[in-house]
C-alpha cells in the first residue's frame, strides 16, 4: 500500500483480501440483525456499505483517500457469469422464450419511463434536460460503465462540466437502492401470495439457507469446475474478439456467458473428458464458485465507493432517485409480476428486476440469490434476467441515449 499525493492505493491482492473480510463482516452483521435476514439483504451489500462509510470517515478525518485496484474484481464478474452459462440448458431457454420476450419489452418501456422521470425532475429544478438523462437510463439501468462512457460526451456537447460527477453519483446511489429493494420485494410477493417453487431445483448460486447439501465437494470436483470455467472463458474471449472485429462491442462477461451456454448444450453427456467426470453443469461445486465470485465482486464494488464525492450533488440527485425508486417499485409490482404469471419464478424475477431497474446486472443476480437461498431456487429467473440485463439492455441503451439527448 502506497500513499501518493494523499491517496492510499490498495493493490489487487490486498483489495481481494479486504473484500473477503468485508463479506464476512456483512454475514456477521446480517446474523445479528434480524430485519436484514428477514428482507434478504445480500451479505456483501451489508458489509460493503459499512466499509464504504468507514473509508469516508477516514477521508474526512485524515484527508487520506483510499483507492482500490479492482482488476481482480472484474475477473470475478467473468467467473460468475460463466457459471450461469454453464448451468443453462436449451430446455430452460426454450421454456423462458415467452417470459424473456415479455421481460425485455417491459424493460425497454421502463427505460423510456425512467428517462421521462429524470427529465421531469430536472425541469422542476430548472436544470438542463441532459442532467435528467444522467439520472435516467444512462446511470441507473446503464450503471457505472455507461455513465462513465457517456458523461464526457454530455459534458462536451451540452456544457455540463460536472456531468461525470452527476452520472457516477446517480449510478452509486442507484446501486445502493437496487441492492436494498430486491430482497424486500421478493419477500413481499412470496409471502403475500404464499408462493413456493413448483419443483425443488438445485441451487444456481450457493446453497439454501434452510437445507445444506449433503453432497460432498472434494478438491477434484472443485478443480474440475474451475477447469470448465476456464475453458468457457477462453472460448468466450475468442468469441468476443470475433464479435469486436465484426464491429459490435460486448462486455467480456456477456460472451463468456454465451460460451458457457454453447458448450454446455453441445457437449454430449458421454463425451470423454480428461477428468473422467461429466460436464459440471448444476453441480454443488459450480454453485459454490458462483457464490464466491458474486459475493466477493459485490463486496469489492460497494466497499470501493467514494461517498464523500457525492455530497455536493445531494439535492437534485436525491429527488431524482426518490422518483425513480417509486417508479421502479410500481412497475415491478404492478407490471412485471403479473406479466410473469404471478408465480414463484415471477417473484424471483421481480427481485432481480429491482437490481436491473436502478443498479446493475450483478446486483440483480445478488438479489435473486439472496431470496433463492431462503425460499428456493428458480432456474428460469437465473436464465432470463441476465440475458435481458447483461445483453439486450446495452444494445437498447446505445440507441435510446442519443435519441433522448438530441430530442429533449
Amino acid at each position: 500500500m502506497d500513499i501518493i499525493d494523499g491517496v492510499m492505493q490498495i493493490k489487487p491482492f490486498m483489495a481481494v483480501t479486504i473484500g473477503i473480510v468485508v463479506l464476512f463482516l456483512g454475514k456477521r452483521v446480517n446474523d445479528a440483525v434480524k430485519i436484514l435476514r428477514e428482507y434478504s439483504i445480500p451479505e456483501p451489500v451489508t458489509g460493503g456499505l459499512i466499509c464504504s462509510v468507514l473509508i469516508a470517515l477516514i477521508y474526512l478525518s485524515t484527508g487520506i483517500e483510499i483507492e482500490f485496484n479492482l482488476a481482480a474484481r472484474d475477473l470475478l464478474l467473468v467467473y460468475f457469469f460463466t457459471t450461469i452459462g454453464i448451468n443453462s440448458s436449451l430446455k430452460d431457454l426454450l421454456e423462458g422464450g415467452k417470459p424473456l420476450v415479455l421481460l425485455l419489452l417491459i424493460t425497454i418501456g421502463f427505460m423510456v419511463l425512467q428517462n421521462i422521470t429524470g427529465l421531469t425532475v430536472a425541469k422542476l429544478f430548472g436544470l438542463q434536460s441532459q442532467v435528467g438523462l444522467l439520472g435516467g437510463s444512462i446511470s441507473l439501468i446503464g450503471g457505472h460503465g455507461t455513465a462513465i462512457a457517456w458523461a464526457p460526451r454530455v459534458a462536451e456537447g451540452y456544457g455540463i462540466s460536472n456531468a461525470m460527477e452527476i452520472g457516477i453519483a446517480c449510478a452509486t446511489f442507484g446501486l445502493i437502492l437496487a441492492s436494498l429493494m430486491g430482497g424486500p420485494i421478493g419477500k413481499f410477493l412470496i409471502t403475500r401470495y404464499n408462493l413456493k417453487p413448483a419443483v425443488q431445483e438445485s441451487m444456481v448460486v450457493g446453497v439454501s439457507n434452510e437445507k445444506k447439501t449433503d453432497e460432498q465437494i472434494d478438491y477434484l470436483a472443485f478443480l474440475d469446475s474451475i477447469l470448465a470455467i476456464h475453458v468457457c472463458i477462453i472460448f468466450g474471449m475468442l468469441l468476443n474478439e470475433a464479435i469486436e472485429k465484426a464491429g459490435l462491442q460486448l462486455p467480456v462477461f456477456v460472451t463468456c456467458l454465451f460460451a458457457g451456454i454453447i458448450i454446455t448444450n453441445t457437449i454430449p453427456k458421454s463425451f470423454p473428458r480428461l477428468t473422467r467426470t461429466k460436464w459440471p453443469s448444476r453441480t454443488p461445486s459450480i454453485a459454490l464458485l458462483a457464490d464466491i465470485s458474486l459475493g466477493t465482486f459485490l463486496a469489492m464494488s460497494l466497499m470501493s465507493m467514494q461517498l464523500w464525492t457525492l455530497v455536493d450533488l445531494a439535492g437534485p440527485i436525491f429527488t431524482i432517485l426518490a422518483a425513480q425508486l417509486v417508479v421502479a417499485v410500481l412497475v415491478t409490482l404492478f407490471i412485471v409480476f403479473p406479466a410473469m404469471g404471478k408465480t414463484y419464478d415471477a417473484a424471483i424475477i421481480c427481485a432481480g428486476f429491482g437490481g436491473i431497474s436502478l443498479g446493475s446486472t450483478p446486483t440483480a443476480m445478488a438479489n435473486m440469490s439472496a431470496v433463492s437461498k431462503r425460499y428456493g431456487s428458480s432456474h428460469l429467473a437465473f436464465v432470463i434476467v441476465p440475458l435481458v440485463c447483461a445483453f439486450f439492455i446495452d444494445l437498447v441503451n446505445a440507441v435510446m441515449i442519443p435519441f433522448f439527448l438530441s430530442n429533449f
